[in-house]
């Protein structure tokens, strides 16, 4: 690990201004995903200045919806009463990520800017466009099970690893951010970057920029939601797929829908194609099949996964299966 400064800012002002003068300073807050990438040397700050108690760790009311400090704690907000009770897909997708441990380490801000897990961005023996940009890609002919068939180009294959974002795009959130110029809400589809052919711009956010907060919009049928993640092993895996769905059923027809899928895209997809079927249409196993078809009708195979194909249809059928079975919650 290279030598490297660490300082602990007085106010978000001073930590903006400290990693902005520096182009290999970064910030850190939990570290959970930091610290193994500083190990395998994929990282090497200059500087790391520590945030974690500038952000706000609340979760308040907000407008209808609910505002998340970045500071707050994934555990905190997986269980706290309002998501539970108005935005399930939340909770549910933050306890089926990672352990309880790093649960109560890991921040929301974090967590929308943690890294890939592709072997070959965390092996510095391998060729990574996303970790040295014009090296190449070891992953399109390499072992390539766990990656990704949407978004991809061909400098980049690597799937995006979050499960909270992937609820967090299906909820419509906007994260908020500050920076030298002033602050921005930036919705979350906007928030994360098809990889083309910058792969190591992954974000929208500018060097030296910060997540302040993550809110969610008030969106009444949010409690008939479920998040639903298929991987290797019970736990502390990532996963091959997942789905978050949000539906708003009206007697036997889907008036709204919102559907993002885990594991398959190199960001947190949302499928606007899966979306359109739904509404209007009759809450059926033939509509969620239908759906399920244009959700993956785009996707792009490699050697090793396509598999993927099949497994995200049937995850996403099952999850819209779940959803429209709920009964009671808020009218």
């Amino acid at each position: 690990m290279n030598p490297f400064t660490y300082v602990r800012a007085a106010n978000s002002n001073e930590a903006i201004a400290t990693v902005s003068r520096e182009s290999q300073a970064m910030f850190i807050a939990g570290g959970t995903n930091m610290l193994d990438l500083m190990k395998e040397g994929v990282h090497t700050p200059s500087q790391l200045v520590d945030i974690r108690k500038l952000p706000s760790t609340e979760i308040v009311t907000k407008d209808g919806g609910i505002r998340i400090g970045a500071a707050a704690r994934n555990s905190d907000v997986a269980y706290n009463s309002i998501v539970q009770e108005r935005y399930a897909v939340l909770s549910e997708a933050i306890l089926a990520g990672a352990s309880a441990q790093l649960r109560n380490m890991a921040t929301v801000g974090g967590n929308l800017m943690q890294r890939t897990r592709c072997p070959y961005f965390h092996d510095i023996a391998f060729a990574c466009n996303k970790r040295q940009p014009g090296s190449g890609c070891a992953a399109l002919q390499g072992f390539n099970r766990m990656h990704a068939v949407l978004g991809t180009s061909d400098r980049c294959i690597a799937a995006h690893p979050s499960d909270m974002c992937v609820a967090l795009v299906a909820l419509d959130a906007v994260v908020q951010t500050q920076g030298a110029t002033g602050e921005r809400s930036i919705p979350i589809s906007d928030f994360h970057l098809l990889p083309g052919d910058t792969p190591h711009l992954e974000t929208v956010l500018e060097h030296g920029e910060i997540i302040t907060a993550v809110d969610l919009p008030a969106m009444p049928f949010a409690w008939r939601s479920h998040y639903l993640k298929v991987r290797d092993r019970a736990s502390y895996a990532f996963a091959l797929v997942s789905a978050a769905v949000v539906l708003e059923i009206d007697g036997e027809v889907i008036r709204n829908a919102r559907i993002a899928l885990g594991g398959v895209g190199t960001k947190p997809w949302r499928s606007l194609e899966a979306e359109e079927v739904l509404v209007s249409a009759p809450a059926t196993e033939e509509t969620f099949a239908a759906a399920a078809n244009a959700a993956m009708r785009e996707a792009r195979p490699y050697r090793h996964n396509q598999f993927k194909i099949e497994l995200a249809k049937r995850t996403l059928e099952e999850a819209l299966k779940t959803v429209a079975a709920m009964s009671g919650g808020q009218a």
